[in-house]
């Protein structure tokens, strides 16, 4: 039995919003692609992770699919005709005594009169809607994602470099068949961009945190950094200080006709996580030359 979105994420359905993101992130962290590099089952779980999110993270879908269940996570899913085809269903189901509740003719009255009129001759099929989920590095440097059907059909969707989050797709020709020899309608698909466990998106730009040394802050480092498209190295100055940002010029988000973004690390000096003599801290205590706290007291009685 396929488990439910709910036990993807490793939680009740009766968890709140703040535990679903919770569980999201620390399941997206532990299986993320950067984490486990190479490993094809941890890459195709962080998908399914993915995928569970994007439906109990927002509101309105959970809300959809606590009430319709698998059906509210297929493409082109309309709970407006979902419940007015139940709500058929309902009137034209077998009565006691094995006598329909209305006639076929009287059925596809109500038929008609809850999803339209009929139409003669050619006309074109409804457009269908569809959501993907993609991570940060495709969605800013482009890529092809699948996107699977509820009929177990697959489809390649090419993502164009620098889509934003809630971005849209149109697909011409790929949504519902015409009917009378009318055309197919367009697939539309909406883009959802993963929170990324290292970078943070701003327009084109991205931004870091990368922590380092006291010893690396005082007398300056060369560190390989990681960028969407490979380490590189970052020259860090003698002296840095936490909250300093370095560029990295055109290592952000590319997108056509446009200058491609800049990646932006803060520096973040961590305190020895083992013990240190105490003469050395001594000496380094006696390095500061200034009050560091002098600003605090300005303006006070």
């Amino acid at each position: 039995m396929k488990e439910s979105l709910y036990q993807t994420l490793g939680v009740e359905r009766t968890a709140s919003d703040a535990e679903i993101k919770k569980a999201y992130r620390c399941l997206a962290r532990e299986h993320h692609p950067d984490v486990n590099p190479g490993d094809q089952e941890a890459e195709e779980r962080f998908k399914v992770i993915g995928a569970a999110w994007d439906i109990l993270g927002d509101p309105k879908k959970r809300k959809l699919y606590d009430e319709f269940g698998e059906d509210a996570t297929k493409m082109g899913f309309d709970p407006e005709q979902a419940r007015a085809h139940k709500q058929w269903q309902e009137q034209s189901r077998w009565r006691p005594g094995g006598q329909r509740a209305r006639s076929v003719d009287q059925q596809a009255e109500i038929f008609e009169s809850l999803f339209g009129h009929r139409h003669r001759g050619p006309r074109s099929g409804p457009d269908l809607h569809a959501d993907l989920v993609t991570d940060l590095r495709s969605a800013a440097l482009g890529g092809v994602r699948s996107l699977s059907f509820g009929d177990g059909r697959t489809l390649d969707v090419r993502i164009p470099p620098g889509v934003d989050d809630g971005g849209r797709i149109r697909l011409r020709g790929k949504g519902a068949p015409g009917t009378a020899g009318g055309p197919p309608g367009d697939l539309i698909i909406t883009l959802h961009v993963q929170p990324d466990p290292v970078f943070r998106r701003d327009g084109l730009d991205l931004h870091m945190d990368l922590p380092i040394t006291v010893v690396e802050a005082v007398r300056g480092a060369r560190i390989q950094v990681p960028t969407l498209d490979g380490r590189v190295t970052l020259s860090v100055p003698a002296g840095a200080q936490t909250g300093q940002v370095l560029r990295l010029k055109g290592r952000g988000v590319h997108r056509k006709n446009k200058p491609a973004g800049h990646l932006l690390v803060r520096l973040m000096v961590q305190a020895p996580d083992g013990p240190v003599d105490e003469e050395l801290l001594g000496k380094l205590q006696s390095a500061y030359r200034s009050d560091l706290r002098a600003h605090l007291t300005a303006g006070t009685a």
